[in-house]
């Protein structure tokens, strides 16, 4: 690897360092038990909101209540997309005048958006209305990045509470989730992209006259639109000019910032961060890479001051970190190494030059490899589907670490709330193997961890695991499955694999080069997502109730403590195999096949 691959990562880390304190500490304050001088600023407009919603901003409600209004609202926050996306067509901010979306593919999205999943079968400049973009996908951002930070921070709250019944209000964990985090640093965002040459508007799309002049061969048709045959059977074609492009205008500012906030990913643009009008610059590529990892991140900060030991938050992070580099670094030194197809293996000077300063393929020149393999480990380590680059076009190594990434549950970051409520589903069980080596009862942050607690747990670890093989079975045995592959043999596997990982673990970037748009691929992979993500959170739930009416446990010379390096290693390795048992033979037959196949 070059200096300038540790430069760039070193400069993202110390970046992300530096923010992650006060990130935490706001969040500390926000979601605050004791009211404090953050929630009395804001008390008039969250008592306005709670007085128009006709909810109390007092109640304490046990986890089932919890989860019952959590999953009421998503299920219809999926409804309103649903709807929205079907009758697109009759309602304004509809400039080019698109029509409704398929309903396979409307239920897709909706989905989707829902479970902060954002995966798209679609173009979206060539799909959705403005009204839809807005009303529909850049709201359900909002909310659905605001549920899985209520939902963790009820989790919290288990751990924290002594003998209670309850875990907070959902209504109102929600509401200053989004009022008080997602709003203004969103606000913030959105001025900046704009200010680096991301579009935010209502115009229709403009046609301007392209710098160089092309021309295509265009199919010659008669009077009825049949094809026009010369004498030999073959279609007669004329060269067509290429005078002017179409520019796609939009309010693309505004649902950036939070995709990116909110690790929701979903492009404004089919091309998502590698097309010029989302991501035009370098200095816009690397803040929208610490904008995936800044609440993630923050969340850890805010979870050691909830629980009254700083040190715990920093240890799951530090966790999260010595996964996450190494994995990292392992991505960029494999496209800047490029494919041994084409380089080192090649019997002419000419052939072993093609890639001789790496795999640019598929990437943007104005980010280069370093930036683009970045940016492609921190996408797939946090539950963001934004890419900046084709990953299809990544070498076999390269390709199986966003792999890897996104099957170790999501959890290296994650999701904004659901990647540390799914770490703290391995830190428990963590402390259970521990207990079990040392034959006594596991102990985390003072609560016991009996049985109950061991299968939330571990239900919430095996789900995205459960969903993604068999996921992958059902598509590579079913002709609808392999009919969307584009590549044959294992890199067509490896399309698969890669599309049921993302939306099994609520990720949503694309590996690309499958046809993902038809019914199964719609039916298949929305039902993962919904599972993914709502069966998951009410386990997690589930068990901070059960926490939460426990009380404190002193800590005793057999406890362990979790806030150590060997703590963090134990993590670490615990997150580490069972993806390893799991997804190992996959990924044998997938990108590790692959590169032996190309000369690795």
């Amino acid at each position: 690897m070059s200096a300038n691959v540790f430069v760039q990562v070193g400069l993202y880390l110390a970046v992300l360092l530096l923010l992650l304190k006060p990130m935490g500490s706001y969040l500390a304050l926000v979601f605050a038990e004791a009211p404090n001088r953050l929630t009395r600023a804001g008390s008039g407009v969250e008592r306005l909101l709670y007085r128009l919603a006709g909810i109390r901003g007092d109640e304490d409600m046990g986890w089932k209540r919890y989860a019952l209004a959590m999953l009421l609202f998503n299920v219809l926050g999926l409804l309103a997309v649903y709807l929205l996306q079907r009758v697109q067509q009759w309602l304004p901010l509809n400039p080019q005048h698109f029509g409704n979306v398929a309903p396979d593919s409307a239920m897709n999205t909706a989905i989707s958006f829902a479970t902060n999943t954002n995966w798209q079968g679609y173009a979206g400049e060539s799909t959705m209305s403005y009204l839809t973009q807005v009303l529909g996908l850049a709201a359900q951002n909002f909310l659905s990045a605001a549920t899985g930070i209520a939902v963790l921070v009820a989790v919290v709250r288990g751990f924290v509470r002594r003998g209670a019944g309850g875990l907070g209000s959902f209504w109102v964990d929600l509401t200053r989730a989004t009022l008080y985090v997602l709003l203004p640093l969103s606000l913030l965002m959105a001025l900046f992209l704009a200010s680096q040459g991301v579009v935010q508007n209502f115009r229709p799309y403009v046609d301007v006259s392209v710098v160089q002049a092309s021309s295509y061969a265009e199919a010659v048709k008669d009077a009825a639109g049949h094809a026009v045959k010369d004498a030999a059977g073959h279609d007669v074609t004329r060269e067509t000019p290429v005078l002017t492009q179409t520019l796609p205008m939009g309010p693309a500012a505004s649902q950036v910032a939070i995709k990116m906030l909110g690790t929701n990913g979903g492009g404004f643009f089919n091309a998502n961060s590698a097309h010029p009008y989302e991501n035009p610059t370098p200095l816009s590529n690397f803040v929208e890479m610490l904008a995936i990892f800044l609440i993630p991140g923050g969340l850890c900060v805010m979870f050691g001051q909830m629980v009254g030991d700083r040190r715990q938050g920093w240890a799951i992070l530090a966790a999260m970190l010595v996964i996450f580099v190494p994995l990292a670094l392992s991505l960029v030194a494999a496209e800047q190494a490029g494919n041994p197809a084409l380089h080192g293996l090649a019997v002419d000077a000419q052939a072993s030059a093609l890639q001789a300063g790496g795999n640019m393929e598929g990437k943007e020149t104005r980010f280069g490899i370093a930036s683009s393999g970045l940016f492609a480990a921190i996408t797939t380590a946090a539950s963001c589907g934004a890419v900046n680059a084709m990953h299809d076009s990544l070498t076999p190594l390269g390709g199986l670490v966003p792999m890897w990434l996104m099957q170790l549950g999501e959890v290296i970051f994650g999701g904004v709330g659901s990647g540390l409520y799914g770490m703290l589903a391995f830190a428990v069980v963590a402390v259970f193997i521990a207990g079990l080596m040392v034959g006594r009862t596991p102990e985390y942050l003072g609560k016991k961890i009996e049985a109950y607690e061991m299968k939330m747990a571990n239900l919430a670890v095996l789900l995205p695991c459960a969903l993604v093989v068999i996921g992958t079975a059902i598509a590579v045995m079913t002709p609808a499955g392999a009919a969307g592959v584009a590549n044959p043999g294992v890199h067509g596997f490896s399309e698969i694999l890669y599309a049921v990982s993302s939306a099994s673990n609520n990720n949503g970037s694309a590996f690309g080069g499958l046809s993902a748009n038809t019914p199964f691929w719609n039916v298949l992979l929305g039902l993962c997502m919904f599972l993914a993500r709502f069966p998951l959170a009410i386990a997690m739930l589930a068990m901070a109730g059960s926490l939460a009416a426990k009380r404190h446990v002193p800590a005793s010379a057999g406890t362990l403590p979790t806030h150590t390096p060997l703590f963090v290693t134990l993590l670490a390795c615990v997150v580490i195999v069972v993806g390893a048992l799991t997804f190992l033979p996959a990924l044998a037959l997938g990108p590790i096949a692959e590169s032996l196949m190309s000369g690795h």
